[in-house]
């Protein structure tokens, strides 16, 4: 191109190839030293994709003692939402994901090859744009959308690849006059690579997570610059992992077809290019089979998701984790005191051939670990803190009646491995406990009949029989003897050995006395220590439901 053609497609002055390079010099690493970083759109949405990758290069970098950087991807600007940065800043801070350099939740930029956000980096990629097109590896498309419309069509109908390339590369060889008619004529236009790539032939790509991946080299002339004067992903992405120094890209294997074409830019402009690593997206089961968890139909592919559901932040670590590694699940076992990020993470091992599985059943139990190990104090701020934000009636009551509710924590709590897990996550408290309130306590006798093998007016009798000798200082030893008891009079067993013996001699054992009782004062059949609810609730709140 001519220098008049460059100076009408870029009429402003831009900083020199060199000075950029001056301002951005490559990092002092030692050996070994990884730089990795996480790249999110600020489009209002965290995929729970995005911690997962966000997780795993986070730790390649601090492991290596490397770097990890925040920078946010945001040149399609009709896809940017208002505040999206600080859901995306949030959503790594809340995990423990913690970026050396990048953009704070205020959108502030900090570390030394600021700014990491793409939008205020525009002079950067136009002068390594204009220098492509200095050198003839770029040149300016002036087709509408309606044209590359209808060569789409025309492909479609030849059954041929589609793209714009070769034949189809209507304006890759405009001479300089037409070039220069078509901006006199104020054409819009965008900045397209000029690929030096032949479909037929084949490399081989090198991938971290999926080994040697052959593919066809890439043959599309791909536009670079849009008309609104910013990059493309895949331009930009090359200039700034050059500039910031980025070794280990991780990423989506959506990406994985455009390696190809991200190394040759890399080779065009004269730079050395990361290393890849493209991990399969996250499954779930559909109907029995296996599906990407999708944005638009998973409520879970949002982390906010579990925000609002309240799920511990250490517990969907700790999950994450099981996703990314086969081998985290052995190394908790043997390391159950250390915190999740201690583990060291395996590249060989990072769960990738199908994607790894979604699966609700294993989050839980995982949750339910995590929240057992926590104190009673613990449980009660956190679950406040959420009920604050997402249950405000709810966190009014917990801070009316704080020591009730930590007492009621506290049962059957950091008792070793008999700690109860019942509780998943902050959003079950309420509903969990809603019998230690008079005002949320509902029962009715006659729909545990059946399932007691008791009539209500038995169920009733042995109630009666308790209440009268129902003293809420009694120890345990001594509350047990009552019930045995009423258990002995009605015909039950007092002893689980002598049923076991001979069940027929007896119409049940003490325990069915006892789950009559918790039927009564808690309306279940299943619940933490009865006799540790009834002293926590107290004599008159017991007396009463008797």
């Amino acid at each position: 191109m001519t220098p008049e053609i460059i100076a009408k497609m870029f009429p402003n002055p831009l900083p020199s190839v060199a000075e950029i390079e001056a301002k951005y010099p490559p990092r002092a690493l030692q050996p070994g030293q990884k730089v990795t970083r996480v790249a999110p759109s600020p489009t209002g949405f965290m995929h729970i994709g995005g911690i997962y990758a966000a997780l795993v290069s986070e730790r390649v970098a601090h492991q290596s003692g490397g770097v990890f950087f925040l920078r946010i991807e945001d040149t399609d600007q009709k896809r940017k939402v208002e505040g999206a940065t600080e859901v995306i800043c949030n959503s790594l801070a809340r995990y423990g994901i913690v970026a050396d350099e990048g953009v704070d939740k205020d959108g502030h930029n900090y570390g030394p090859y600021a700014p990491y956000i793409q939008s205020e980096r525009k002079e950067i990629y136009q002068a390594y744009a204009k220098k492509l097109l200095e050198e003839g590896l770029a040149y300016p498309c002036f087709c509408a959308s309606e044209d590359l419309d209808l060569m789409r069509k025309i492909q479609e109908k030849q059954g041929q690849r589609p793209g714009y390339y070769g034949k189809y590369a209507h304006c890759r060889n405009l001479s300089d006059d037409e070039v220069l008619n078509n901006l006199n004529a104020g054409k819009p236009w965008v900045l397209r690579f000029k690929s030096p790539g032949n479909n037929e032939k084949r490399m081989v790509i090198k991938d971290l997570l999926k080994g040697d991946i052959n593919m066809p080299e890439n043959d599309l002339d791909i536009v670079i610059l849009k008309g609104d004067g910013l990059p493309t992903y895949h331009f930009a992405h090359a200039v700034d992992d050059h500039l910031m120094g980025t070794t280990h890209v991780i990423r989506g294997d959506e990406w994985v077809s455009s390696v190809p074409l991200h190394i040759q830019l890399f080779v065009a402009l004269g730079w050395k290019a990361p290393k890849y690593g493209h991990y399969a997206p996250l499954q779930k089961l559909d109907n029995g089979n296996k599906r990407k968890l999708s944005k638009r139909h998973d409520p879970e592919a949002n982390i906010m998701y579990f925000w609002e559901k309240g799920y511990p932040e250490e517990a969907l670590v700790e999950y994450i984790f099981n996703l990314i590694n086969a081998s985290f699940e052995d190394w908790r076992r043997t390391n159950p005191d250390k915190k999740a990020f201690d583990f060291p993470l395996n590249f060989n091992k990072i769960s990738n051939t199908a994607g790894a599985l979604f699966d609700f059943q294993k989050l839980h139990s995982i949750s339910k670990e995590v929240i057992a190990k926590m104190t009673a104090s613990e449980v009660f701020e956190s679950v406040l803190a959420w009920a604050k934000t997402y249950r405000p009636a709810y966190a009014e009551r917990m801070q009316n009646n704080r020591e009730y509710i930590t007492s009621i924590l506290n049962i059957e709590r950091n008792i070793g491995k008999k700690s109860r897990k019942d509780l998943v996550k902050w959003e079950d408290l309420e509903s969990d406990i809603s019998y230690f309130f008079d005002d949320t306590f509902t029962r009715d006798i006659d729909s545990f009949t059946e399932e007691l093998h008791l009539s209500a007016d038995e169920m009733k009798k042995i109630a009666e029989e308790f209440k009268a000798v129902f003293d809420v200082n009694d120890d345990k030893n001594t509350w047990f003897e009552k019930i045995k008891a009423i258990a002995g009079k009605h015909g039950f067993a007092t002893e689980m050995k002598a049923y076991k013996e001979n069940p027929s001699a007896y119409k049940g054992n003490v325990s069915d006395i006892a789950n009559v009782l918790r039927v009564f004062i808690t309306g279940r059949t299943q619940s933490p220590d009865l006799h540790a609810i009834m002293s926590v609730m107290g004599s008159e709140r017991v007396l009463n439901r008797l």
